[in-house]
């Protein structure tokens, strides 16, 4: 399930339908300590897309591969998306 904010977050940030499928079956999930969960592409999950979808077609779509998402860690709400700018920080 998606909140209003998140569907509008994506149309503003311009992250396609397709992206948020190809989060929820490659992307890496963090706790992010406040009640929520990021959901985002690792190295390792560019590594399955490779060995499952080809080269070619990730280094096609590597622009997309920069997005993740936040969902509830309550109910797996997607709560909103966006852009990485920086490196996914390890605890």
């Amino acid at each position: 399930m998606k909140t209003k904010h998140a569907e509008v977050r994506a149309q503003q940030r311009c992250i396609p339908p397709v992206v948020d499928q190809w989060l929820d079956e490659f992307g890496e999930e963090e706790y992010d300590g406040h009640g929520g969960v990021k959901v985002y592409f690792s190295g390792d999950s560019i590594d399955r897309m490779k060995r499952q979808l080809g080269p070619h077609f990730v280094e096609y779509n590597a622009r997309w591969l920069r997005a993740y998402r936040v969902e509830s860690s309550h109910d797996g709400t997607k709560v909103t998306c966006g852009w990485r700018l920086r490196r996914v920080g390890r605890r």
